[in-house]
């Protein structure tokens, strides 16, 4: 008998009959989540998922495919495990139904249950989905309940499950134990169909074979919904005759929580209660079901194509986004909509300028004024305060399922902190001792409200979190003692880690980039990968065999070819050119154009700030190209410049530069240019020189 320092939580086993795409993504990030924090807690946690690999869908589909059901099964169960481990999901146990110890263990369930007389062999005629392998009570030629799809008639012997023999038991169970059922909606269905009558339960097939025979009697397998439900005591280990395997079983069974989707919620709170009590076996303390996840307002099904594949936002913005907007945005247990315009909204405006920059601010400042280690200093009052109501808010919610409401109180954290930053300004505090010591009090304050954020929001966001805890000069998060985040943990002196970029921003093309992907992907078969996300086009430096000389209306494109190097030339008249963009100089026999005028209203539109290099090295593969973070005393960006043959990187730490603010962002050779540094092109190639100034000039000062 498990206790209350074992965790055991299971995910739906989920059906080969087609790849998985994110409606099942959800269920286990959920899971995972789950599993992390609970890990995190101190609990003994196992955490199981798998497919469930049976039943006659699957027998035709690998006809279909002209496969036989194992290599189906197999073909398709290989896609949800490879697609879980490309996730970094942290189950540990994966459970086939097509396995030898699952095998026996429903066997050993089967037969335990009718030598407790709960079994017994009849003859059944009736309907029968094979979409859903459910027994419908209805006329021939109906449509089954939960599916749509028109029933089959099926006339075979038969064994039986007394299941009429639980009613009264099960409506017992869900008043004695009314959390056994979550949400509310699910326990009014699964009671009123109870309250409806139960009768019994056929829980065999003889027209097809593909499936666990029944033990004595091989011409009869088993009742797939028998099978696959008894997954989640033959992965522990019940039916084993192994020690470890029966330690296993008794270590964690009961589980804690199975989590389902809700079309299959009346399968584990009516069958499979009432299976484990004709066993004598000990009930999961609940069942949690979760919503739908609807695209073009519809549930996502491979026969109404429109299922959203995870590797499409894998491949643009990466799992942890995935995982935010699906537990922030979506109400678990009930239907949530999921579009791309909403995840690249979410994306940019929670973890890009929310978490992502407020942690490049912090990082940038402490580097910048305490030489990159946490200073002493005074925490202010109204943030701690803050940070105890998130650490208490964030708790319950999660504890209580309710994971959105948990991770809007933790970004209200965020917003706390980043507002607190613009309000004292410590780049605005003088050098003077005073200054100093509010600079010292506001940052630590900062650092360590970044601390509790990145601590509990490590079960939703496990890669970003990592990263951050290292920049803060924490080590591995997945090593750290996460049981007991309150305030004033963080040692003063803590020297940070190197710093890089988290949350890049999406950028403009993201979502238009993510419908190319699904298109290009909707055609091919079930094992097909979406290809890599396009780049954007990166500027070479070879010019055209003949560069013709722009017209004013060629000054966009030319602007546009400045763009991909990252830098803006302040030139001679001839500056944007495309020949002069483009290293090549304009032909002497012909005077260069003029560029058109532009109005004072034009130039306002440009936003030209001072910044400070925080960060500078190479671009892999890139020899005219520079990474550069740079700090513009509300926040940090990063910029890819083409200043790669004029400066040697870590000459320019510390250096005060120009940059166009408000210019949309790029992306080159795989990262995000947000913004463009300002310089002069001296002689026939062009060298940059970078713009600058004789006197002091304050960061983040706009230049007019």
């Amino acid at each position: 008998m498990s206790d209350t320092s074992t965790f055991y939580i299971t995910t739906p086993i989920y059906y080969v009959n087609a790849r998985p795409h994110i409606g099942h993504a959800y269920t286990t990030i959920v899971a995972d989540a789950i599993a992390r924090r609970k890990r995190a807690l101190g609990f003994d946690t196992w955490f199981l998922t798998g497919t469930d690999e049976h039943g006659q869908k699957i027998e035709r589909s690998a006809r279909q495919a002209g496969q036989t059901p194992q290599e189906f099964a197999t073909a398709v169960s290989s896609q949800f495990r490879g697609l879980w481990d490309r996730m970094g999901l942290s189950y540990d146990d994966y459970i086939r139904t097509t396995e030898e110890r699952h095998r026996k263990g429903v066997q050993k369930l089967w037969t335990v249950l009718q030598e407790r007389g709960f079994i017994y062999k009849g003859s059944y005629t009736g309907q029968y989905c094979v979409s859903d392998e459910l027994y419908v009570d209805a006329p021939p030629g109906s449509p089954c309940p939960d599916c749509g799809r028109i029933t089959e008639t099926v006339s075979e012997e038969n064994y039986f499950f007394k299941l009429s023999a639980f009613e009264r038991k099960l409506l017992e169970l869900y008043e004695q134990h009314p959390g056994f059922i979550r949400p509310e909606g699910s326990r009014n269905e699964v009671i009123s169909f109870v309250r409806g009558g139960l009768k019994d339960l056929s829980v065999s097939r003889t027209s097809f074979d593909w499936g666990i025979p029944v033990p004595g009697d091989p011409k009869h397998v088993i009742y797939v919904w028998m099978d696959a439900l008894a997954n989640y005591i033959t992965a522990l280990g019940y039916g084993s005759d192994q020690p470890e395997d029966q330690q296993r079983f008794a270590r964690y069974w009961p589980a804690t929580v199975q989590l389902v989707g809700k079309e299959i919620v009346r399968f584990h709170c009516i069958y499979w209660p009432a299976f484990l009590m004709a066993a004598g076996l000990p009930l999961p303390k609940a069942v949690a079901a979760n919503g739908w996840l609807l695209f073009q307002q519809s549930k996502m099904s491979k026969s109404l194509g429109n299922v959203v594949r995870t590797e499409t936002i894998l491949a643009t913005l990466g799992a942890d986004a995935l995982r935010y907007f699906l537990m922030r945005e979506v109400v678990f247990g009930q239907d949530g909509s999921f579009s791309f315009d909403a995840l690249v909204q979410r994306y940019n405006a929670d973890l890009a300028n929310g978490y992502g920059n407020l942690t490049s601010r912090i990082h940038a400042m402490i580097t910048q004024y305490f030489d990159g280690a946490v200073p002493a200093g005074e925490a202010e009052p109204r943030v701690v305060a803050a940070a105890e109501t998130a650490e208490r808010e964030f708790a319950q919610h999660f504890e209580a399922f309710d994971f959105s409401r948990a991770l809007e109180s933790l970004w209200a954290l965020v917003a706390v902190v980043d507002g607190y930053i613009t309000e004292k300004a410590p780049w605005k505090l003088g050098a003077v001792e005073d200054g100093a010591v509010r600079r010292a009090s506001i940052l630590y304050t900062c650092a360590e409200a970044l601390r509790i954020i990145t601590a509990l929001a490590y079960p939703v966001l496990p890669d970003a979190t990592t990263r951050i805890w290292a920049q803060l000069g924490l080590g591995d998060i997945a090593h750290a003692d996460l049981t007991n985040v309150h305030w004033g943990q963080l040692k003063p002196g803590t020297k940070l880690g190197q710093s890089g970029p988290v949350f890049p921003r999406a950028e403009k093309d993201t979502v238009k980039r993510m419908h190319e992907l699904e298109t290009n992907n909707s055609g091919k078969g079930a094992e097909a990968e979406p290809e890599a996300a396009p780049k954007s086009p990166v500027m070479t430096g070879a010019p055209p065999a003949a560069a013709p000389q722009p017209t004013p209306a060629d000054q966009s494109a030319a602007v546009a070819a400045s763009q991909a190097t990252g830098s803006i030339a302040a030139k001679a008249p001839a500056a944007l050119t495309t020949a002069a963009s483009l290293g090549t100089a304009a032909p002497a026999s012909e005077p260069p154009a003029r560029p058109a005028t532009i109005t004072i209203e034009d130039f306002a539109k440009v936003e030209l700030r001072v910044a400070q290099v925080m960060v500078a090295e190479p671009v892999k593969g890139a020899d005219r190209l520079l990474r550069l973070e740079v700090n513009l005393g509300d926040e940090v960006r990063q910029i890819v410049a083409g200043i790669a043959g004029a400066y040697e990187p870590e000459k320019l730490i510390g250096r005060k530069v120009v940059i166009v603010a408000n210019l949309q962002p790029r992306r080159l050779r795989g990262l995000e240019s947000n913004g463009m540094i300002v310089a002069a092109s001296l002689g026939e190639k062009g060298k940059p020189v970078l713009a600058g100034f004789l006197e002091d000039v304050e960061i983040g000062a706009r230049l007019k």
